[in-house]
């Protein structure tokens, strides 16, 4: 199982917790929603729980909870601007599909 990031996202994670003033990383995970089955769910981390899974790259965490492990595994986590738009972006090898708003995404 693994869970990835590149070196702008975690630029942006780093600055987001240094200007939050705490936080031990980045969770990630999702949640069922839209027309295609589920969307991620960005938080902070303020502490880690028992089913988390901690990942580690360019010195920034990401947690995931076991349970949501499974629809993120291989997933790469990248910062992007583009114009005046900058978000971050979801690399994830399980998604067979997203809908047409790209709100929500299903998988294999």
């Amino acid at each position: 199982m693994s869970v990835s990031l590149t070196e702008s996202a975690a630029r942006q994670i780093q600055k987001q917790l240094l200007k939050r003033g705490k936080g031990i990383g980045l969770k990630l995970g999702v949640r069922k929603s839209g027309c295609s089955g589920y969307a991620y769910a960005l938080d902070y981390a303020d502490q880690l729980d028992e089913n988390d899974r901690v990942f580690e790259g360019f010195g920034v965490k990401v947690i995931v909870k076991d349970e949501d492990l499974q629809l993120v595994n291989g997933i790469e986590l990248d910062y992007r601007r583009e114009g005046i738009n900058e978000a971050f972006q979801f690399n994830n090898p399980n998604v067979a599909g997203t809908c047409g708003c790209g709100e929500s995404f299903a998988v294999k």
